[in-house]
Parts: structure tokens; sequence; C-alpha cells
């Protein structure tokens, strides 16, 4: 499936080393007017090249809008958009043209259709997630009062101990890493640069809080807030774990410990619930952790398996992010965005 999304959706298209990348938005009222140096400046934060523990493939990830937008503003239209490939060096795959690099979609997209792109790893790469930032930077429009935050967390064994209500967000883009705990962040930093070093890769945590919910977003019963928010993060690349509001160290929690109390207003003294009870928004924030596993591509000796049944040695080449968490904050961003957004627009089917 290349279509995210109910009444806002997106569908995309385009490989890592093709010749753009787009898509079609469908679902946006009309009269909204776009604010389109905030949609790149979003681009901005998720292009490669940005910082030296990124990859540096150098792409200025420049959006152009095709349809649906009149004079500055949405005209109830479908709205295209591409974004062009102009730093590709398709010569860097070659050695994996008949190689399955271990832990990446190779094998599996290559069994399952019997033919792969290996370029970058085409369909499979993430350099699919830009167009994702289009849709969350269209979305965040629909929902302007709704605040959506998200920050490093965690690198390898590095984790931020501090509940996010006692962080300071506005240092999140103070540094390469992300994370507005200065300290921790050169932390990460050099952690990042020293397993650069040895050409290897690690893993890292993302949390996303989310503010200013209007209560009774979320639908029974497969469509739970959630769940759907759950969906979006687990289909982003490397992505291997999702929880929200307490997660899973409430498994060690009691009833009396973890019940959210009510306030006379309908708020709660406490928040463990993540800010969705039953599926549906509670009005608290809500807040969840995604978690990256390493990326899959080393730039060291690793014995895998060809195409030809072989088990062979290979070494990885190309432009790799060794870590991905730096950029994946406007990605858990972007499509918390679209989810809200999504899940807003229904909402309003309900109201007479």
């Amino acid at each position: 499936m290349n279509t995210f999304g109910r009444l806002f959706k997106i569908s995309t298209f385009g490989e890592s080393h093709g010749p753009s990348l787009g898509g079609v938005i469908d679902g946006v009222p009309s009269g909204i007017e776009l604010d389109f140096d905030w949609i790149q400046a979003q681009l901005d934060r998720r292009k490669p090249g940005q910082s030296a523990i990124v990859t540096q493939r150098k792409e200025p990830d420049t959006v152009q809008f095709l349809s649906g937008i009149f004079e500055g503003k949405t005209t109830g239209a479908s709205i295209g958009f591409v974004i062009p490939n102009d730093n590709q060096k398709s010569h860097d795959y070659d050695h994996i043209k008949g190689v399955f690099r271990p832990s990446h979609a190779d094998f599996t997209y290559e069994t399952k259709y019997g033919v792969r792109d290996y370029k970058g790893g085409g369909r499979t790469s993430a350099r699919e997630t830009v167009n994702w930032v289009v849709g969350g930077a269209v979305a965040k429009h629909i929902i302007p009062s709704i605040n959506i935050t998200a920050y490093v967390s965690g690198v390898g064994e590095l984790k931020l101990s501090s509940d996010y209500s006692s962080l300071d967000f506005s240092k999140i883009e103070e540094t390469a890493v992300r994370c507005p705990d200065m300290d921790m962040a050169e932390k990460m930093i050099n952690k990042i640069k020293d397993i650069r070093k040895e050409g290897d890769t690690i893993g890292g945590e993302v949390t996303c809080v989310i503010q200013n919910v209007p209560i009774g977003l979320g639908e029974p019963i497969f469509d739970k807030l959630h769940a759907r928010l759950g969906q979006a993060m687990l289909s982003i690349n490397a992505v291997k774990g999702f929880e929200y509001g307490e997660g899973f160290a409430s498994t060690s929690m009691k009833g009396s410990e973890m019940n959210d109390q009510f306030n006379p207003d309908g708020t709660t003294k406490t928040n463990f619930s993540g800010g969705i009870q039953g599926g549906i928004s509670n009005g608290m924030d809500i807040y969840f952790k995604v978690a990256f596993k390493p990326v899959a591509t080393l730039m060291q000796e690793q014995t895998t398996l060809n195409a030809e049944g072989e088990m062979v040695e290979m070494v990885g080449k190309g432009r790799h992010d060794p870590c991905v968490v730096p950029r994946a904050v406007p990605i858990v961003e972007s499509l918390a965005a679209m989810v809200l957004a999504d899940m807003v627009l229904l909402q309003r089917t309900r109201t007479i």
C-alpha cells in the first residue's frame, strides 16, 4: 500500500535514486492558507547532509506543488507535489546488485516481487519519508491549535531520565542530535561520532508529545487513536517498537497506582494513560516513544547471502546515517500530524 489515511489521505511515489519523489494529498478542506516557507523548513529539518552525524548525501529537498492550491490557499482539490533527487550516486550500490544485506529489506523484497531496485534501496529507502514530511506539514495547517513536539530521548545506552514536562522544548533544535538536554546531547553526539568511526551504526529513541488535543478523537473499535498512531510510527523505516503512556512500565504497576483519578473539571490528577482512554483522546497530553534499530548497512565486513545462494563477504558503501534518530524527529511529528488531522476531519463528520 502506498496510501495513508481515511479522510486526510496521502499517496506517494518515487525511489531513492529515481528522478524524483512525490505524492498526492487528498481531503484537505478548501480555503486554508499555506505557509510555504514553514513547510520547506520542515523538509530542511529532515534532509540529509545537515550535520556531521548524519548521511552526507547533499539534497536540497525543495518541494514543488503542482495542484490544489490557488493564490496560496487550498482549493479542496488534490494537492500534487514533487521533490527532485539531485545527488544520486547509484554506482555506490553496484556491489550489492546480487547480494542481500543482513537485516535489510533486500531479501524480502526480491523474494516477494521477483525484482528489486538495489540503488539506495529503491522504494525501501528512508528517502521515501521526505513525502511524509510534506504531508505532515500540510496536515498541521488543518490542526493549528494542536502542538506536536518530538525529540531524541535515547541513543544506544544513553537515555533521558527526565519527564518531558521538565524539558525546555525550545532547545531541541539547538543541537545536531535534537535532544533538549544539552549535557546529554553532547554525549549522544560523541557516541554517534565514535560509532561512525568504527564503521558501525547504533539505534535510538524518539519521544513525541502532543498537546492541546480536543476530547473525543479516535474511532472504535479498530481505529482507536493509539492504534492509528502506532500504525503510523511502525511504518517508519527502522522502527522496532512503539509505546504510549506508561507503556511497558505499566505492567509492573497496581491498578491503584495506574488509574488516573479525575479532577472536577474532567482532567486527571495523573496521566499514566498517555492522553488516550478507550482509544479516544481525553484532553490530556498524548505522549509516546518510538524505538529505532541500528541502520542495517555497515561499513564493516559482514558474511551474507547472494542471489545464487552462496555465502559471501561484503562491506557497505555509499552514504548512510550512523544513527537515524536525529533526522527521524520531523518524520515522527509529521506522521502524528497526519493521524491527528485525519481524526479531526472524521470527528467533524459526526457534528451536525
